[in-house]
């Protein structure tokens, strides 16, 4: 599975975070709060959730080490922003983006973008953020479920 080499603008997000680490996910719990508020954002650039990983300098993936988590939409602007939400602005940047179909509690896509694709490809990881968008046809655990990862690089 090759990705395809995207360069995106700045983004500006609203949604809730949460500090957490693989050893304790806390995903579901970040996105039972956010789903039912989500209507609160009412300038709302597509449908597209995104979900959204902040690891802090340095992160070594072990299962202990905690990062942000954040549940998000894009939005035109940062004007009005519904209480208990935080925003965020995701910078400008190159990154590599796969096209995955499967349940999203299927690690072996990141085992092969970590382990595979990236130590032969002409990148390594830049440190801003990695996000899924999960848009109209992302279910979830369901096998059948699509959703793009990006992940942020620059040449090696």
């Amino acid at each position: 599975m090759q990705p395809t080499l995207k360069t995106i603008s700045s983004k500006k997000l609203i949604g809730m975070k949460l500090a957490m680490s693989f050893a304790d996910n806390k995903t579901g719990s970040l996105w039972q709060r956010f789903m039912p508020r989500r209507k609160e954002i009412t300038n709302n650039l597509s449908s597209d959730l995104i979900s959204m990983q902040i690891y802090p300098a340095g992160f070594d993936f072990s299962p202990q080490r905690e990062f942000e988590k954040w549940a998000t939409v894009e939005v035109s602007d940062l004007a009005t922003v519904p209480d208990q939400m935080e925003t965020f602005v995701l910078q400008e940047g190159l990154y590599a983006v796969f096209q995955y179909k499967g349940s999203s509690t299927d690690m072996r896509i990141f085992q092969y973008i970590f382990g595979e694709w990236l130590p032969t490809s002409a990148y390594q990881l830049d440190s801003r953020p990695h996000f899924e968008v999960l848009g109209d046809k992302y279910k979830n655990a369901n096998p059948d479920s699509e959703e793009e990862i990006w992940i942020p690089v620059k040449p090696k």
